[in-house]
């Protein structure tokens, strides 16, 4: 799949819309470490965009309490891959994470 020719303003205006992504999931990263965010939330959430399209390794991540090896651990145990974004999870892996962090 080729990928399209833009033009210089076109190409301005995705990365503009890019960096404003960016720029919320970390503002939403935030507020979960912050805890004026909780993880059900953000789950609760998930047909928004921005939290659809975060991975849910860096969702768990964000969480007061865990790391890197802590939400690997859960995610293995939950069967999720490493890649998962939020709106890739199953019915189940959600009401499992929701159970143990909700």
């Amino acid at each position: 799949m080729a990928l399209p020719n833009l033009s210089d303003a076109d190409r301005a205006a995705a990365l503009k819309v890019a960096a404003e992504a960016r720029k919320k999931r970390a503002q939403l990263r935030a507020e979960l470490k912050s805890g004026s965010k909780s993880f059900a939330q953000v789950m609760n959430a998930a047909d928004d965009p921005i939290v659809a399209r975060m991975k849910v390794s860096a969702l768990l991540e964000s969480l007061p309490g865990y790391g890197k090896a802590k939400a690997l651990k859960l995610m293995t145990e939950f069967g999720i891959s490493e890649s998962r974004r939020v709106q890739g999870l199953g019915a189940r892996q959600r009401e499992q994470l929701l159970s143990r962090l909700g």
